[in-house]
């Protein structure tokens, strides 16, 4: 009799416990954004063009290099920082100038940015600077999206498929 009590004990204890870890993984609802709104996402890396142009070296020059290390051009590592801009309806959303990384500043600017937005009809306009000039920008798209309640929208860029990419 004892043993049956101790087994009936043991089994409602661990049902108490299940119980208990069931209730809390559905309870209390988490929501990532809330009712009515949905997500752009920006994110990417990418490496601007160096501040100090590579320069030819003379055949003087690559004679004066140890074998190994015989090169035609020479170039600065350090990156310009990269300028981006997000517009929503013409409404300003992100804008800011990424600093290259690394400790030689030669790395790629990165940035990851989750801006909550209200669901329906948008403009959206992306613009990128990754060069010397001094206004402007070298990469611009613009697209006309319907975002649905909870849609997670993701911006990326990569200069060799033609710059931004809205998915």
């Amino acid at each position: 009799m004892r043993r049956y009590l101790r087994y009936t004990g043991q089994f409602a204890f661990f049902l108490l416990i299940a119980a208990f870890i069931g209730y809390f993984s559905n309870q209390p609802v988490y929501q990532q954004t809330p009712d009515g709104m949905a997500q752009i996402k920006l994110s990417f890396a990418h490496g601007a063009a160096r501040k100090v142009d590579c320069r030819k070296l003379s055949s003087k020059e690559i004679a004066r290099l140890p074998a190994n290390e015989r090169r035609p051009n020479t170039c600065a590592r350090e990156r310009i920082p990269v300028h981006i801009q997000l517009m929503l309806d013409g409404e300003l959303l992100y804008d800011a100038q990424l600093q290259a990384t690394g400790l030689s500043q030669d790395g790629p600017a990165r940035t990851y940015r989750k801006l909550i937005v209200p669901a329906g009809p948008h403009t959206i306009v992306a613009r990128l600077r990754d060069t010397k000039r001094g206004s402007g920008f070298d990469y611009e798209a613009e697209r006309q999206v319907t975002l649905k309640p909870f849609q997670n929208l993701a911006i990326d860029f990569k200069a060799d498929s033609g710059g931004f990419q809205f998915r």
